[in-house]
Formats: structure tokens, C-alpha cells, sequence
């Protein structure tokens, strides 16, 4: 069992939508800290089917609780039609509600009833080295932080069957897409682009569709918290920058598991890659638990000077390099940035064990920055 670092009681003001992708923990968070409360799981087929055939039985069964009685509804995607109950469930009676799911895309696709903007909408994100108490960085790099991917040696069959339903599950049975093997396809693709910047021409020619198609596919991926983007820094002052989002995968776990890198390897590409997505997922899962405000996003330039990580209006930039020698090419992204914004706080993450400042960078071991950037150290 890992202790979760969300503090999920503290969010809580009348009503939360909870999303997260699958299995990253939400209904074991809320049956454990609010053991007791009224619970109900529409991943249950038959209480499913009743509460489609009779929402108002939700109104029925609830309306003679006492003012602030706390109900979890889990899945609630499967019945938006029962967000119209809980909104009078609110106003007329002053019940609280925890709304939790794995996927916007329904509510939004159904015009679903959003509480009036009472929800607070808050995510899951997968595991985080402070929940993880035999935290393994290269276990981390290769299988990701999904709690059940994590805590095997090897996560391949894992990682395989967890494809398999969000396909079968998010996509097949909310007729997402019409080619299901073409969206599997695109999967595979986006894979390749994992930390990159999206080029959606490319890849709608790698996957053989249109590329309004992979704009719609990868709004897919977003809305059931399956991906996500990181923003281009725009702020030019000499050098000529890109402008383009990158995408990344919520877990580096499924990224590696889509590209076929089953056995990482220090002092590769691939696991440089993995090690990069790794750093920045723990980046914004602690920017999202701790509501900061700064924008996570990257800068590079035409001609190829780049940081990885880039915190607010230039606040910290952060270069991320899985090397154990840190040689000068390693920090030249950084010195460029430092040329246009001299102000800025220099990082540069990498697997040296031993963290030191050089020349106004600071170098630092991978486990000492995330040790400091979840004591807030880093912003």
C-alpha cells in the first residue's frame, strides 16, 4: 500500500470531480480516506444499469440525509445523466459529493450538467517518489509509476492488458473512433513522439489518415487523460524559437510499452528519453497537487538549443541529461537560455551522484532533485 500524497480532505469544499487515468489509484484513495461514506461504483453492472433506467432513484435514496453528508460516486462518465440529481442534491439539500472518473470526454460529449462550476476539478496522478518508500529510479524508468506497473519486476503483460482495455473500454465502447486498429496504430506513433515536438502532418502520414484525424486522436488521448501537452516558451529576446506544443504520455511506463523499449539500458538514447519523461512527469504532478500557478513548458531555438523544463516566466529552467559525466554540450541549452534571461535559476538533472553548482548551473543527482522538489525547493 503507498501512502498518497494528495491530500484529497483538505480539496474538499462541497463537491470534486476526481479524474485520473486508469488505475492510477482513485478508488483505493477514496475508500480509504473516507471509509464509511455513502459509495457508490458504477463500474458495478447492475447498479449501472439501474441508475440509467431510473436516475432519479439516486434522488430517492438520498434525499433524507442530513445537510452535508458526503456521497463518492465512482466512474461517473458511465452516467452523466445523474449529474443533473446531485446538482439538486446541492442546492435543495446540501449534500457534498466526490465525482470520480477516468475520462472528461463523456461529460463533455453529452453536454453532461457541470454543478454550476461547484465541482472542483482535481487529478490523480500516477505514483511519486515521495509515495514510494523502495523507490527504484531504473524500475521507474522502464515500467513507469501506475502502482501495479511499478511494484513488478517486469510490467510488459501489465502494460499489454492495460492497452487492451482502455481500447476495448474508453475507445471501442464509447465509439470513439470508427477504425479502432487505426487509432492503435496512432498510439503507436504517438509513442514516438513522446517529449517531442508534434509535427501532426508526420504522423498522419505515419499512421495513414488525415491529419484532421490525428488532431482529433490526440484530443482523445488528452480527454481521457491518457496524454497530455507541454507548451512552447514564447518569450523571444534574441533567438528565434519554436512554437509548437510537445505531447507526452502520462506515464513514461506506457510511452516505453507502446515504442517496444522493454529493457532500458543506462548510457542509451532510449533510456535518456525515458529518464527526461520520468523528471517531468514528477514535475507536474507536483506543480498539480500543489496548485502552482507557473506554466511547465520548453524552450528551443531554430538552431537547436533547447531546455527541457522551463518553470513560469523564466523562473527555473531545467535541463535534464542522463549521464553520469557532465560534459560541456550538457549544458549548453542552458547557457544560451541565461544569455536571454539572466535572472533565471539553472538545473541541470542528471545521474552523478554528486550535486554541486558550476558556473552558476546547478548540478544536481536525480534523487536529490526530487527530494528537493517535493519539499518545494524548485518552486
Amino acid at each position: 500500500m503507498y501512502k498518497r500524497v494528495f491530500n484529497i480532505e483538505s480539496k474538499l469544499d462541497e463537491a470534486m470531480f476526481l479524474f485520473g487515468a486508469r488505475q492510477t489509484g482513485k478508488s483505493t484513495l477514496l475508500k480509504e480516506r473516507f471509509k464509511g461514506k455513502i459509495y457508490y461504483d458504477l463500474l458495478n453492472p447492475s447498479l449501472r444499469k439501474a441508475f440509467k433506467l431510473n436516475p432519479n432513484s439516486l434522488k430517492e435514496a438520498l434525499w433524507d440525509k442530513p445537510t452535508g453528508t458526503l456521497v463518492i460516486i465512482d466512474e461517473i462518465q458511465k452516467v452523466p445523466e445523474l449529474l443533473d440529481i446531485i446538482h439538486t442534491l446541492m442546492v435543495e439539500k446540501g449534500l457534498w459529493f466526490i465525482l470520480s472518473g477516468s475520462s472528461a470526454r463523456k461529460l463533455k460529449k453529452h453536454g453532461a450538467n457541470t454543478l454550476g462550476g461547484r465541482a472542483i476539478p482535481e487529478t490523480l496522478y500516477p505514483l511519486v517518489w515521495p509515495e514510494v518508500t523502495d523507490f527504484q529510479l531504473d524500475r521507474a524508468v522502464q515500467n513507469g509509476m501506475i502502482p501495479r506497473h511499478y511494484m513488478v519486476e517486469n510490467a510488459t503483460k501489465r502494460l499489454k492488458g492495460y492497452v487492451e482495455v482502455y481500447l476495448n473500454e474508453e475507445i471501442r465502447e464509447e465509439g470513439e473512433v470508427r477504425e479502432l486498429e487505426a487509432f492503435e496504430r496512432f498510439m503507436e506513433v504517438a509513442a514516438i513522439s513522446d517529449g517531442e515536438m508534434l509535427n501532426y502532418s508526420n504522423i498522419a502520414s505515419d499512421c495513414g489518415v488525415s491529419t484532421k484525424t490525428v488532431q482529433s486522436y490526440f484530443q482523445i488521448l488528452y480527454d481521457t487523460l491518457i496524454g497530455y501537452e507541454i507548451p512552447a516558451y514564447r518569450k523571444a529576446v534574441k533567438r528565434k524559437i519554436v512554437q509548437a506544443p510537445r505531447f507526452y504520455y502520462f506515464d513514461v511506463g506506457l510511452a516505453n510499452y507502446l515504442m517496444g523499449r522493454h529493457s532500458l539500458k543506462r548510457g542509451t538514447d532510449d533510456y535518456g528519453h525515458a529518464f527526461e519523461h520520468l523528471v517531468i512527469q514528477e514535475i507536474i504532478a507536483y506543480k498539480g497537487y500543489n496548485d502552482k500557478k507557473d506554466i511547465i513548458s520548453y524552450w528551443h531555438t531554430y538552431d537547436k538549443k533547447e531546455v527541457d523544463a522551463v518553470i513560469g516566466d523564466a523562473k527555473v529552467a531545467i535541463e535534464i541529461k542522463s549521464v553520469e559525466l557532465v560534459k560541456p554540450r550538457h549544458k549548453a541549452g542552458l547557457k544560451a537560455f541565461k544569455e536571454e534571461h539572466p535572472d533565471c535559476r539553472l538545473m541541470l538533472v542528471t545521474l552523478d551522484p554528486v550535486s554541486r553548482t558550476v558556473e552558476d548551473i546547478e548540478m544536481i543527482y536525480v534523487i536529490d532533485f526530487l527530494k528537493m522538489l517535493w519539499n518545494g525547493e524548485i518552486f
